[in-house]
């Protein structure tokens, strides 16, 4: 399945595991929930292993363990549903992860801006989503005002230099 990533389409290598899905050695994720029930397990099996996280989930209780993911998803069950925002967020600028962020669910093409202003840097649409319309959406601003994980100085700072 295509998604975006780093401003490009690309193919996703990722397999998202169900909590009662056997794990592979080929790319998975796996809920929060269940890296709590299996962690001993699931750290060592072997494969890449990536987190998937829903609204509900606190960052503050699996923060200490980020350097075991190189992927991070935040799930995204409507388009009215803010809190991957905010999830997003604390994960880039109190917690620097510096791995995969990715948004997935039922955002909108036009939210892929300000997703990515929050740190977020790839994007899989869960429904039949044009990625040719979304793609140039993540350049829709060529200025912004206020400080983000994107730009860590707010305008009135950037043009005092």
């Amino acid at each position: 399945m295509p998604i975006i990533k780093d401003g490009a389409i690309v193919t996703d290598t990722w397999h998202h595991l169900a909590d009662d899905e056997p794990v592979s050695a080929a790319p998975c994720t796996v809920s929060l929930a269940r890296w709590k029930r299996e962690k001993s397990e699931l750290a060592a099996h072997g494969g890449a292993l990536g987190l998937r996280l829903s609204g509900d989930d606190r960052v503050e209780d699996f923060a200490g363990e980020l350097d075991q993911f190189p992927l991070v998803v935040v799930e995204f069950p409507s388009m009215g549903d803010g809190r991957g925002f905010s999830i997003a967020r604390l994960l880039r600028d109190r917690y620097d992860y510096r791995g995969e962020l990715r948004a997935r669910g039922a955002f909108i093409p036009d939210q892929v801006f300000y997703l990515l202003r929050v740190g977020f840097n790839a994007f899989e649409f869960t429904y039949d989503a044009n990625l040719q319309t979304a793609l140039p959406l993540l350049n829709e601003f060529s200025v912004t005002y206020q400080a983000a994980a994107d730009e860590p100085l707010p305008l009135y700072r950037r043009c005092a230099r």
